[in-house]
C-alpha cells in the first residue's frame, strides 16, 4: 500500500483543520453523498460519506490520497473513484476504524488498488 495514500495530494487544494463536514462528495461518475465525518490526522486522512439511499444508507471510508480536488466555495470534493468502485468498497465499521490496524490495512489495501496517480 501506498504511503501516501492516507495523505490529501499537495494539488488537491485542502486546507489543514478545514471543516469537510456536509460537503458533497462527487465520483467520476457522479454524486456519492455528503461527509459525515473526516480526518487530518497524519497518515490516517480520511473521509466518512453517508452515501444515503444510493446504496442503502451506507456510510463508506475512503482515505484522502483519493481526493483530487476541493472546491471550498461550492463545499464540494472530487475523488478519482467511480460509483461502483465506491460501492464495492469494505463496509465502514467505526468500531474497528478506531482501533484496529487490519481493518485500516484492508480498506487501503482496497482503494490503492483503484487510485488514479
Amino acid at each position: 500500500m501506498s504511503d501516501n495514500l492516507w495523505g490529501y495530494k499537495p494539488t488537491s487544494g485542502h486546507t489543514a483543520g478545514t471543516d469537510l463536514t456536509g460537503f458533497s462528495v462527487e465520483a467520476t461518475d457522479g454524486s456519492i453523498g455528503k461527509v459525515d465525518k473526516h480526518s487530518d490526522e497524519v497518515g490516517s486522512a480520511h473521509l466518512v460519506v453517508d452515501t444515503g439511499v444510493w446504496i442503502f444508507g451506507k456510510d463508506v471510508l475512503i482515505p484522502a490520497g483519493t481526493v483530487k480536488g476541493i472546491d471550498i466555495e461550492h463545499r464540494t470534493i472530487f475523488v478519482d473513484l467511480t460509483k461502483d468502485q465506491i460501492k464495492g468498497s469494505p463496509e465502514f465499521d467505526k468500531h474497528k476504524h478506531a482501533g484496529d490496524p487490519g481493518y485500516h490495512a484492508q480498506v487501503g489495501g482496497y482503494y490503492d488498488g483503484y487510485r488514479i496517480m
